[in-house]
């Protein structure tokens, strides 16, 4: 079991690993967020890149910073093994914090390190109003005539 503490263990930190990941690892991409991983046989570590294209003022940096380190602590237990480094791209400073955690599940999912029915601290799934036709086309008329299929 791992702890809901975020030590020094599960951050990556050192140049060499950033550039290991950036290099040889695979990524996935959302307009907010992109995510670079690379699997190890190491419990999960978290990097974070936030420059000041994003943000110039350090407070929404480091707020960026505390919503992603957040998620991925309550998460890191449910992971696969390997380092990853979440790059924020500008979009995020104009993010709320639910929103920054969710793209960082949905990017966790869409790479595979996340199962899908993630039932941990999980946003409430959001419905589409129902419709009175089924599919995506309106069912035809029994008085309309079959067109022709020009074969025969």
């Amino acid at each position: 079991m791992i702890s809901a503490r975020f030590p020094r263990t599960a951050r990556v930190r050192a140049r060499s690993d950033f550039d290991r990941i950036f290099q040889h690892g695979r990524r996935v991409a959302l307009p907010v967020l992109a995510l670079h991983w690379q699997a190890s046989q190491t419990p999960a570590r978290l990097g974070l890149a936030v420059s000041r294209k994003v943000d110039p003022n350090a407070v929404g940096r480091n707020r960026i910073k505390r919503v992603l380190r957040d998620t991925f602590r309550k998460i890191r237990g449910e992971l696969a093994a390997g380092d990853y480094v979440v790059v924020a791209r500008p979009a995020a400073a104009r993010s709320t914090g639910p929103e920054l955690a969710a793209a960082l599940r949905g990017l966790l999912q869409r790479c595979g390190a996340l199962p899908a029915a993630s039932t941990s601290t999980a946003l409430p799934a959001t419905s589409l109003p129902p419709t009175s036709v089924d599919g995506t086309m309106p069912a035809a008329s029994p008085s309309a005539p079959m067109p022709d299929s020009g074969q025969g």
